[in-house]
């Protein structure tokens, strides 16, 4: 299935991610080579994308929207400087340079919130988020989840990685 089809199939599915936003105020900012091809590494590697509203913002974005952290991109340290410096099982790459690789950003916690308040995801895994410069230059890196009916978010050594820890990307239409 042609990655827009599959994109507006998903639009139609999920209403509720974008009240007030119809197909076609979005299809022609989506077809574009450089977002296509996007959206298109953000589903082969399980991330689901669609159309998410930030009413308040008045912005459109590209989301991931699988309910758990997509399942192609985890067991990823934070970034290249933390994948690096691990001494032993280094992994083969990391949440920063694979988003970087892409042409996605790295959800930030005002966005993965937003995204937690249309639906729930990450109820059995996590998602890094982009770090603050402050934490990350202590060695530290933050990710996100959803339990009990809240949003937490936590901190660990950037150079972690867990089989059920991935990331959550995003593009900005």
């Amino acid at each position: 299935m042609e990655i827009l089809e599959l994109l507006k199939n998903r639009f139609d599915q999920h209403p509720n991610r974008h009240i007030d936003v119809s197909w076609n105020d979005i299809v022609f900012k989506i077809n574009k080579p450089e977002i296509s091809n996007s959206i298109k590494y953000m589903e082969e590697t399980g991330g689901e994308p669609d159309v998410i509203y930030d009413k308040q913002k008045n912005l459109l974005l590209i989301c991931d929207c699988s309910k758990e952290s997509p399942k192609e991109r985890r067991s990823l340290c934070y970034d290249k400087e933390a994948r690096l410096g691990r001494k032993k099982n280094a992994p083969i790459s990391s949440a920063l340079e694979e988003a970087t690789k892409h042409d996605v950003f790295l959800m930030d916690l005002e966005i993965y919130t937003l995204l937690q308040t249309i639906e729930e995801f990450d109820l059995t895994s996590s998602s890094w988020i982009k770090t603050p410069d402050s934490i990350r230059e202590k060695g530290g890196a933050i990710f996100c989840e959803k339990r009990y009916g809240h949003v937490f978010y936590f901190h660990n050594g950037a150079d972690s990685y867990y089989s059920n820890r991935g990331w959550r990307g995003y593009i900005t239409l």
